[in-house]
């Protein structure tokens, strides 16, 4: 299992995420993001917390597991923080 992968997501209270089954829309106070999910892996809400979750167990899918976490814990940023140059 991917270390980054096991890591759940805070949702902040702004932001309203919806699961469809392979799609994931957020939406909050900056704009409305959605991505969509390969089957390998499944995502589940849980209060105000998303966790990503591998069905099969290959080398591929814990590279994919790493990879969508990360995403949806940018589009939960993007739509509840506006950008700033650093």
């Amino acid at each position: 299992m991917s270390r980054i992968g096991k890591l759940p997501i805070k949702v902040p209270a702004n932001v309203d995420v919806n699961l469809k089954e392979l799609e994931i829309i957020v939406k909050g106070k900056f704009g409305t993001l959605q991505n969509t999910i390969p089957e390998v892996l499944q995502v589940e809400r849980t209060d105000d917390n998303l966790l990503v979750t591998v069905k099969n167990e290959t080398r591929t899918n814990r590279a994919l597991h790493g990879l969508y976490r990360t995403l949806i814990n940018n589009m939960v940023i993007g739509v509840s923080e506006q950008f700033q140059l650093t």
